[in-house]
């Protein structure tokens, strides 16, 4: 996961890199004092005019490095990004204003929107989930750091969105071989559901899911342990009446 992070962000810098290019010699900006050119950039950003606004913050970060404006002009570079929807080349933003600016004001709001970035990148439950999973690191790191944070709230409906996400892919995955009567793949991937993902709306349904393929590969005494472990952890699940089946099905020796 590390690895395909670092690509990631390498495949922002490159594209960051050939914008930086184009702001150097698009930008209309003229003047040698960098409040005043931050000034024009952030009106163009208010107006919604993101892709001027990146061609004027790019070229004030070229063209005054280490000055008192730095740490805004990154982070409304970001913020432009973020707002044209090129959400990768945002978190990268994001990532540079937390490299170099660890002081900066903008930190906080930086950090959130970081795990924002890769929540709007992360796909349906069938595809590859390694965006979920920055966005869930991203995402658990703000929350952690900033837990008086005016985001937080959205951090943490965001964060249960995304477990659900994986615990319903797990979930999914164990239906599969269910139907194929992989009765052994199917309880190892419902066990990682309510293992994993104890908090989401699947978790009771896996374990009662996992129970069912222990029966089925005739295990009755694991399945019994695992529907008295859904007595208590679920005791109020609208899954009952399956759990009394489940317990039905299972020979009296």
């Amino acid at each position: 996961m590390k690895k395909l992070h670092i690509l990631a962000l390498l495949i922002g810098f490159i594209a960051t890199m050939i914008f930086q290019s184009c702001g150097s010699s698009g930008s209309s900006l003229d003047t040698d004092d960098p409040e005043k050119a931050f000034s024009i950039a952030k009106a163009k950003f208010d107006k919604g005019d993101y892709l001027d606004a990146i061609d004027d913050f790019s070229f004030i970060k070229v063209k005054f490095p280490g000055s008192q404006v730095s740490d805004k002009v990154q982070f409304y570079l970001a913020e432009s990004y973020f707002y044209k929807g090129e959400y990768l080349l945002a978190a990268y933003e994001y990532s540079n204003l937390q490299k170099n600016f660890g002081l900066s004001t903008y930190i906080p709001e930086s950090k959130y929107k970081l795990g924002v970035c890769y929540y709007k990148e992360s796909p349906k439950p069938s595809l590859d989930q390694e965006y979920t999973r920055y966005a869930i690191s991203e995402l658990t790191l703000f929350v952690d750091q900033y837990p008086n944070d005016k985001n937080v709230t959205d951090a943490n409906v965001k964060l249960q969105d995304l477990k659900d996400k994986l615990a319903y892919k797990d979930y999914s995955t164990g239906i599969i071989y269910m139907k194929m009567e992989h009765y052994r793949a199917a309880a190892l991937y419902f066990q990682s559901v309510y293992e994993n993902y104890i908090e989401t709306q699947w978790a009771d349904d896996a374990m009662l899911g996992q129970a069912d393929a222990l029966i089925n590969s005739k295990k009755y005494d694991d399945a019994k342990k695992v529907l008295e472990k859904f007595d208590k952890l679920f005791p109020k699940s609208d899954l009952k009446p399956r759990a009394y089946e489940l317990r039905k099905s299972i020979p009296v020796n």
